[in-house]
């Protein structure tokens, strides 16, 4: 991994996921790394999934015997070394040479979930491949329901058995960043040459990804996108797949058709994560897409506690959104949460290092976790509820 030595102000060493950020923010040409680190608007909502989780305080217990802490956990039937799961992240093969393969063997290694995303680079049987650990897909509903259909079928036979339909993308939310770097929108001859410049500025990434890391398509939707390196190509099959017309009944033709579990991503709202088990759910995510879509919707600190009162036992509930540390692991699962995604997180350390990286990061949350479970004074993660919380009623969790 680099390192900055010559200033002692610069960073040595990743000591926490926010030193991973400021690696890729080195690494990383700006438009690519804004995508990754940017929300919605004024991005109030994406700073509140982190400021909220912050401002959650957790019990400290003293004189427990924490000897031996337990950190194992089953989501959806699989066994997890810890309850945190890599979630989908669009675009990440343009980080990392093969990045979402280097994260699924990393997320393998260290005994937990890779989720690859329908809009990665390296396709869904790259991926697959490279990992002995079943990896889960992460799919839109879009225009064309024999493309959604022919991606699950490719899913499935490449060995997915978990579905992750995402539900909060019916628009794209307005991410300025992306629009003020050129990402997005009509870009003009002077936003061209920024844009060079940009890359030129990061000679390792240009060589190691821009030229050296392809084939630089969306693996998972090569006809209908041929080059990632073409902003525009995307931006277009977005607007013209993304459906703003999918209802409750269109997740019932997903179930109909998907054999495994089916996982909804992007419940906020306790009504529709009660529907979610009705339309035959076998989880849901507390989503607000990381602030990247409605900016000033409740953080997923928020919604998450309401949302697992809501449903009870009758479907496993999972989060993501601002999740930076394992003391935030272990205050979404006092609050009610199975397990939680992280994506920012793991896009930020494969930037910086690859599977290496990713591999040091997933040991960070892990150390941090053991050190939050043993000083609440619980020896295994299922042992946490809104006990371990100040202020927070144990409710119905």
């Amino acid at each position: 991994m680099s390192r900055w030595s010559s200033d002692r102000s610069m960073l040595i060493s990743p000591a926490s996921v926010g030193d991973y950020r400021e690696f890729a923010r080195r690494r990383l040409p700006r438009q690519l790394f804004d995508y990754i680190d940017g929300g919605a608007y004024a991005e109030s909502t994406m700073a509140a999934n982190m400021a909220d989780l912050q401002r959650i305080k957790l019990r400290q217990r003293v004189l427990r015997d924490v000897s031996h802490v337990g950190m194992q956990t089953v989501v959806l039937g699989e066994q997890l070394s810890m309850p945190v799961i890599l979630g989908p992240v669009g675009l990440a093969g343009m980080y990392s040479t093969r990045a979402e393969v280097s994260a699924a063997r990393a997320a393998h290694a260290e005994g937990v979930i890779f989720c690859e995303s329908a809009v990665s680079i390296c396709g869904v049987e790259e991926v697959s491949a490279a990992t002995e650990r079943a990896v889960w897909f992460q799919l839109y509903m879009m225009r064309d329901r024999g493309f959604v259909a022919a991606l699950m079928e490719r899913a499935y036979a490449a060995g997915c058995r978990v579905l992750l339909m995402t539900v909060d993308l019916a628009v794209v939310g307005a991410r300025y960043r992306d629009v003020r770097n050129g990402l997005v929108g009509h870009q003009s001859l002077t936003g061209k040459v920024l844009q060079g410049m940009q890359f030129a500025k990061h000679p390792r990434w240009a060589w190691e990804v821009g030229i050296r890391g392809g084939p630089h398509t969306f693996g998972n939707l090569q006809e209908a996108v041929p080059d990632a390196r073409r902003p525009e190509q995307f931006s277009k099959w977005v607007e013209s797949q993304f459906d703003p017309s999918v209802t409750w009944t269109d997740l019932s033709w997903v179930r109909s058709r998907w054999p495994g579990k089916l996982v909804i991503k992007g419940v906020l709202d306790p009504e529709d994560a009660r529907q979610a088990a009705d339309c035959g759910a076998d989880g849901i995510v507390v989503s607000n897409h990381g602030g990247r879509q409605l900016d000033s919707t409740p953080s997923t600190a928020t919604a998450l506690g309401p949302v697992v009162d809501a449903v009870g036992a009758s479907i496993e509930v999972l989060v993501d959104g601002g999740i930076r540390s394992g003391l935030d692991v272990a205050k979404v699962l006092a609050l009610g949460a199975r397990a939680c995604l992280v994506g920012r997180a793991w896009a930020w350390a494969v930037a910086a290092g690859g599977e290496p990286a990713v591999r040091r990061m997933l040991n960070t949350v892990r150390s941090e976790l053991r050190v939050a479970l043993s000083l609440t004074g619980a020896a295994d993660v299922g042992e946490l509820d809104r006990s371990a919380l100040v202020g927070v009623e144990v409710g119905n969790a």
